[in-house]
């Protein structure tokens, strides 16, 4: 077995994503017990962070009994595996319902955003929502989390449609728009297929937009917002633990007021 890991950025802790990819890839079967993890050395270069990063993640996964050491011969998983059961302590499910419900609205109005923007976008609404994708990549591969560039994004969309009330609707919106964009980024974050999955989607919208094609439009954005609750759903229980929670805590207040 010789799985392949994804660069970590800053956000959570370094040491904590690392655990989590590796972990994941236990829970879900890629490696099995009495596999042999990847070498230190290999481990650094692929999660691009320090020996030290890479130690405390070995570390956590030992206390949490999926792997071992044996003396000169490396670090395995260990042969029977603690049971894990994938449940949410309630607050956490609070948290989670929160941040769905708020997508779900994203969803009823950001497919229809896209739409009129594809029908009514201007050659200066594209230059904008060109640059707005270009400016949320850079700020990915620079590393940070990309809320501030993904709301962009999505707002200059909304300015192309030419409607101020669906704007002032989607601007009275934005405190929890930005609170589920930070929560669902943070998790997409922690896994490069979900980090891969958005900009692709962020591109199918950008494309059928340039191509000035509604129906393609809407269906980008609502596929787009659907596959994000999806991402949400599977995130790892670690992950509420450690940001989910307390990213969606302005949510879980709105859903109790």
């Amino acid at each position: 077995m010789n799985p392949h890991f994804s660069p970590v950025f800053s956000g959570a802790r370094l040491s904590d994503q690392v655990a989590e990819q590796l972990g994941a890839e236990i829970r879900q079967g890629r490696l099995v017990p009495g596999d042999k993890l990847p070498t230190e050395a290999r481990l650094v270069e692929q999660f691009a962070v320090s020996r030290t990063v890479v130690r405390e993640a070995v570390a956590r996964l030992k206390s949490l009994g999926l792997v071992a050491s044996r003396q000169g011969s490396g670090v395995f998983v260990s042969a029977k595996l603690p049971i894990t059961p994938l449940q949410f302590a309630p607050q956490h499910a609070a948290s989670q319902e929160a941040v769905i419900q708020m997508v779900e609205v994203r969803r009823a109005l950001e497919a229809e955003v896209a739409a009129l923007a594809a029908q009514r976008r201007t050659p200066q609404d594209l230059l904008a929502i060109e640059q707005a994708v270009a400016a949320l990549d850079a700020a990915v591969q620079s590393g940070g989390d990309g809320v501030a560039e993904d709301v962009h994004f999505h707002r200059v969309i909304a300015e192309a449609t030419r409607n101020p009330f669906l704007i002032q609707t989607l601007q009275y919106l934005s405190q929890f728009l930005y609170g589920a964009t930070r929560v669902t980024r943070a998790n997409e974050a922690r896994r490069g297929d979900f980090a891969a999955e958005v900009r692709t989607e962020h591109q199918a919208i950008l494309h059928a937009i340039q191509a000035s094609e509604a129906d393609a439009a809407r269906q980008a954005a609502a596929a787009h917002m659907g596959n994000a609750i999806g991402r949400i759903q599977s995130a790892d229980p670690m992950f509420w633990a450690q940001e989910g929670e307390r990213l969606a805590q302005p949510l879980v207040k709105g859903l109790r007021s």
